[in-house]
């Protein structure tokens, strides 16, 4: 069996459309593009006048990524503070992430339920440890302590305060 040589005469794309290859496979932020396009030694001052090129034209929308990652954690069974920091960590601005979790129309109280009801069962909890141990799960999915503290029962604060 005989190997191929890579083809290396091949020449790098531009930042553009390199840009947009990746934004045909799925939504991206602008950071993870400007990113992308870093490591793949593009000059700055070429990526972001591609990045301009691309907003320009709506291939590439902050809040249309916001939008569609949102749906997407939320179907998913995340709560809104989780979802919001990883909208956060994509560099998407607080106005976005706010309206991004107003479009949802989630109740986050009967998707809190469900998920903890995957998790654990219908039985509901008597021991102390076990409405804490709950209660736990829930705040790692991103559900807020007053979420968490009505499923639970458990006396629990408001962890998420510092992620406001």
């Amino acid at each position: 069996m005989s190997r191929r040589k890579p083809d290396t005469s091949r020449e790098k794309p531009s930042a553009y459309n390199k840009a947009l290859g990746l934004l045909v496979r799925r939504e991206q932020s602008e950071r993870e593009l400007r990113a992308k396009l870093s490591r793949g030694g593009y000059a700055s001052d070429e990526a972001e006048a591609a990045l301009d090129a691309l907003k320009a034209h709506e291939y590439q929308s902050d809040s249309r990524f916001a939008e569609l990652l949102a749906r997407s954690r939320a179907a998913n069974g995340y709560g809104p503070r989780r979802i919001a920091a990883e909208l956060k960590s994509h560099g998407i601005e607080d106005a976005e992430i706010a309206s991004a979790l107003a479009g949802l129309d989630c109740d986050w109280l009967d998707l809190a339920r469900r998920q903890l009801q995957r998790r654990y069962g219908r039985k509901t909890a008597t021991e102390v440890q076990e409405r804490a141990r709950r209660a736990a799960f829930l705040l790692r999915r991103g559900f807020d302590g007053s979420t968490v503290s009505v499923l639970t029962r458990a006396d629990i604060g408001d962890p998420g305060d510092e992620f406001d």
